[in-house]
């Protein structure tokens, strides 16, 4: 019989953070600047701008964006799919639709850049809603719900995580006052974006125009691009973005695209009272045996070892799948019963409705889609939301609309016109006729919650460690597919004022198809709530049940906006982290919010 060591039980420290990306690094910092005991435990390995993404690597195509280099692999874990409750869940055996990020800094290594603060009525959606329109007015089996906090009260969150990150934009609305050049339709705001917009392309100066010319409100892009040399509060410098065109699916070689690795953790890596444990995958959430509090965390290392680690404090900080999955499987919380829409745990799960139109244009317009960064765009608010009015048209929710010029790598950036070809001395032609000549007007659209879209863990199959995978049950729902067959209509009407020759409108199919890429905006599941019927955790993250233990990311999301969730995942860290202490340490153990 083969001999299987005993699990280790280490010293308690004081916090335990499950998952080193943006959240788990913001909290990290900011409670070992509070002189507390503090340790990271990390799945995948330790990533270093200097050593991981230096300019002569990083800018490599083949390994990142098409052998997905960071991205965490179905070997280690993945989940089942399927769209319906009548059908059998099978598993992602590659990521496509959404790509989870793998190491130190998450996919806040990979992302875009997109920094956006949701509008003030995201917030109290329900009621909003509700207010304006009637609660007919709703889908009868959408599950969506006011947040229990406001915009108001997220502001000076949203403020800090803009300047620790270096955002480059143009504010819209200063205290109130309507900024020409910037959002109207965003919430009022107590300060300047930290750095000047990105120099736009010439693509995001026809969308300015055209947008104008309709009637319609342009702004550049917030974005995680840096414009400019920066300095954010934490020390951590910043170089200007050089419009590479490497940023989704690539770390940033050049210091210039926000991310833990260039904002956090060289500020986080000089405390002495900190500790980082990477290719170490946290298993279970220990609790106390009347199950009432956090003990600390089980997690096995890279030769298979089993250690305990004890702490005061446990923070959930991973994916937001994975925070999901990991209180499912520590028997935390209640599990979502769709059929009887009870349980809180896995429920409200939500994702992203985007499309949009390509443009094909004459030979003499040259975009230069080589010269782009993640997030260099130009934007219009003027269907998000509940900005317009949703009574004529039978649909809740929107997008905002978007002209980016993100890149023009080799392998993957060559649109060719309908009807060329998919391979031979045709699509060769095409394609270096097409290259430098096309463009897109997109959308990131709302995606609200519904009774039989959720999460729980799959009766069949189990990982590595033979634990049950989740499953998630998803489809676009035709409230989602009629909001974004409008918004299509609008993109194009942009593109067709741009001056397109030849138009492709790429409309939202009916189905989820796990395989094409979409965005990796996987929210919902362990969402916030004013009460313990409707969520997992409480207004300041604390989970209901066990409140030595705290949630964050896009997990706590009740619904997802039309927009990226960086921002409010931010925002939402440092809300937490203010409530933990100035409330929580000071009585420690106890609720924040009476149940």
């Amino acid at each position: 019989m083969e001999w299987t060591p005993r699990m280790t039980r280490l010293p308690k420290k004081d916090v335990v953070i499950i998952g080193l990306g943006w959240t788990g690094s913001i909290m990290a910092l900011e409670l070992a600047k509070q002189g507390l005991d503090v340790v990271a435990i990390e799945r995948g390995p330790w990533r270093d701008t200097a050593a991981d993404y230096n300019i002569g690597t990083a800018p490599d195509e083949l390994r990142y964006a098409i052998r997905q280099d960071i991205f965490l692999r179905p070997a280690q874990d993945t989940q089942t799919a399927r769209n319906k409750l009548d059908q059998v869940a099978l598993p992602i055996r590659k990521y496509g639709s959404y790509l989870p990020g793998n190491g130190v800094g998450g996919a806040g290594v990979h992302w875009n850049g997109h920094t956006w603060r949701f509008l003030p009525t995201d917030f109290n959606l329900r009621s909003h809603l509700t207010s304006r329109y009637g609660a007919n007015f709703i889908p009868e089996d959408c599950t969506i719900q006011d947040w229990p906090v406001s915009y108001d009260e997220l502001e000076p969150h949203y403020d800090f995580f803009e300047k620790v990150c270096g955002i480059s934009g143009k504010a819209g609305n200063l205290k109130g006052v309507i900024q020409p050049g910037g959002n109207p339709f965003e919430g009022w705001r107590s300060d300047e974006y930290p750095t000047k917009p990105l120099k736009m392309n010439l693509a995001q100066t026809m969308f300015q125009k055209a947008a104008t010319d309709l009637g319609l409100h342009p702004f550049p892009l917030p974005s995680g691009n840096i414009s400019e040399a920066y300095t954010n509060p934490y020390g951590v410098r910043m170089a200007p973005c050089t419009y590479c065109g490497f940023c989704e699916w690539f770390g940033c070689a050049n210091y210039s695209k926000s991310s833990p690795q260039t904002c956090v953790l060289p500020a986080l890596v000089r405390l002495p009272n900190f500790e980082a444990r990477t290719l170490c995958e946290v298993t279970k959430i220990n609790t106390t045996p009347d199950g009432k509090m956090a003990s600390g965390v089980t997690y096995v290392d890279s030769a298979g070892r089993e250690w305990e680690q004890p702490a005061e404090i446990v923070l959930l900080c991973a994916y937001s799948i994975f925070n999901v999955r990991l209180l499912m499987l520590s028997g935390i919380g209640t599990q979502y019963n769709p059929q009887t829409g009870k349980g809180t745990l896995g429920r409200n799960y939500a994702y992203q409705t985007n499309a949009g139109t390509t443009g094909y244009f004459d030979k003499d317009v040259y975009f230069n889609p080589f010269a782009g960064a993640g997030s260099l765009g130009m934007m219009a608010d003027d269907f998000n939301g509940d900005v317009f009015d949703h009574g004529p048209l039978g649909f809740i929710g929107g997008a905002n609309l978007n002209c980016t010029t993100t890149n023009g790598r080799p392998i993957t950036s060559r649109p060719t016109p309908p009807g060329t070809p998919r391979w031979g001395a045709e699509w060769k032609k095409a394609t270096a006729e097409t290259y430098g000549h096309v463009t897109t007007v997109g959308s990131q659209g709302s995606s609200y919650s519904y009774r039989d879209v959720y999460m729980d863990l799959d009766p069949t199959y189990k990982d590595r460690l033979g634990r049950p995978l989740s499953r998630i049950t998803f489809e676009f729902k035709e409230n989602e597919l009629k909001m974004s067959r409008f918004i299509v209509e609008r993109t194009a009407e942009i593109m067709q004022a741009m001056g397109a020759k030849q138009m492709l409108k790429g409309g939202k199919a009916a189905t989820w198809n796990v395989v094409p890429y979409q965005t990796t905006h996987n929210t919902g599941g362990a969402v916030m709530s004013k009460t313990p019927e409707d969520g997992v955790v409480n207004r300041y993250t604390q989970h209901w049940d066990v409140p030595n233990l705290f949630v964050s990311g896009a997990s706590l999301f009740p619904q997802n906006a039309g927009y990226n969730p960086t921002g409010t995942v931010g925002a939402l860290t440092y809300w937490a982290l203010d409530a933990i202490k100035n409330q929580y340490l000071k009585n420690p153990g106890q609720p924040l919010v009476q149940a």
